[in-house]
């Protein structure tokens, strides 16, 4: 048996660390929560949770200084919800600038008949390029979702979502990959994500 998985999920004070950091280990990783720079460079795999504001995240990552360790970072991240819109240059929630490893801005979405916003709810993955995080998936997968600002459908975009229009559900740029959706939520279709991240190659540390 090999041995258990190193990943870091950074603390950014959301309360899905717990259901995400057992969803984990669930799946054989050796996780550890910190908001230390020093242990997030060494990481052989990080995780960038998030719920709540732009605004407060960002402050708190500046505030531990890892709004400039994170972009340097050579190995797998994925930002989940929150984590995954920081990753992106700008958010209108709050008018934040963010971390800038994605380019793009994040947008608040609208309110429609039927579609309540937040957008809270289970709903249909549409892949568009073949990437080895949703590898494995099945045609469809349903995953849930809670969240009230989305980015786009853009360069960086892995799969989609419809919620009265598309926008960004699975997101990649080099070692970089984020989900709007919560995995730690998502049964199956969620496990299986986070075993595909957990079997992502490290090329390197920051």
């Amino acid at each position: 048996m090999s041995a258990p998985l190193d990943v870091a999920i950074i603390d950014s004070g959301g309360a899905n660390l717990a259901s995400l950091r057992y969803a984990l280990e669930r799946l054989g990783a050796r996780t550890h929560v910190s908001r230390d720079p020093e242990a997030i460079g060494a990481a052989p795999r990080v995780v960038l949770p998030g719920v709540g504001a732009a605004a407060d995240a960002m402050r708190r990552l500046r505030g531990t200084g890892l709004d400039t360790v994170i972009p340097r970072l050579r190995v797998p991240l994925l930002g989940v919800c929150l984590g995954m819109q920081l990753l992106f240059e700008h958010s209108a929630e709050g008018d934040t600038p963010c971390l800038g490893v994605l380019p793009g801005r994040i947008e608040r979405l609208t309110t429609s008949p039927g579609l309540p916003v937040p957008h809270m709810g289970w709903n249909t993955l549409e892949p568009l390029v073949a990437d080895p995080l949703l590898a494995e998936l099945p045609a469809a997968a349903y995953v849930y979702f809670v969240h009230g600002y989305a980015a786009p459908v853009g360069a960086a975009t892995i799969a989609g979502v419809q919620y009265g229009r598309p926008f960004s559900a699975v997101v990649r740029r080099d070692n970089f990959w984020g989900v709007q959706f919560h995995p730690e939520r998502s049964a199956k279709a969620g496990a299986q994500v986070l075993r595909n991240f957990l079997a992502l190659p490290v090329a390197g540390s920051a």
